[in-house]
């Protein structure tokens, strides 16, 4: 198997190839954000930073190609995944990471797959592919008093505070939300220091 610095420029390649520019930088900005909180948790940063550089990679792929790729990772899509195809893009690039890379580390996999919208009982690296998805500097609310104010935190208050905050927006703008979304706000409620 290949080196996992060699992987990545595989991925980033083929993120760069298959993604608009802009979604590019986001993902560019979210593998430096994944391996800052791996490597402030004391968790693998190479791996943070693979996971982040390919976790948008078939993001731009038609609604068919996502639904197809995803079916191989022998989960049930379910009603809402098929009504917005779109939230199958991590789970369609966990199985082209599988597939095409030949990359079988579980927990880079079950990052990418999960990053969108969590799942029950995660590993730290989904955790952490998740924040950083969300507060890299590129979004909008995510200014340097935020990141400072977060990256105080333990990874537990982390990824509460954010998982909350973005449960709320959803809420507040009238989305639907993601099925067992509600369970996770509840399972991972932790008290914040502020």
């Amino acid at each position: 198997m290949k080196d996992i610095i060699e992987l990545t420029e595989e991925i980033r390649k083929f993120t760069q190839e298959h993604v608009k520019k802009t979604r590019y930088e986001h993902s560019v900005r979210v593998a430096d954000m994944c391996a800052r909180l791996c490597r402030l948790f004391s968790l693998d940063a190479d791996a943070g930073y693979l996971a982040g550089i390919g976790h948008d990679m078939c993001k731009d792929f038609s609604a068919q190609e996502l639904i197809e790729l995803a079916a191989k990772d022998g989960n049930e899509i379910i009603p809402y995944e098929m009504a917005t195809p779109s939230l199958l893009h991590g789970r369609a690039a966990a199985v082209m990471m599988k597939e095409k890379f030949g990359i079988d580390n579980k927990d880079i996999l079950e990052a990418v797959a999960n990053h969108t919208s969590g799942i029950m009982n995660m590993c730290d690296l989904t955790r952490c592919l998740f924040i950083a998805d969300k507060i890299e500097p590129g979004r909008p609310q995510s200014t340097e008093e935020y990141r400072e104010r977060l990256l105080k935190m333990n990874l537990d208050q982390m990824f509460y505070a954010v998982l909350y905050e973005n449960y709320c927006y959803l809420l507040k703008k009238g989305y639907e939300i993601y099925p067992g979304t509600e369970e996770m706000v509840k399972k991972y409620k932790v008290d914040l220091p502020f």
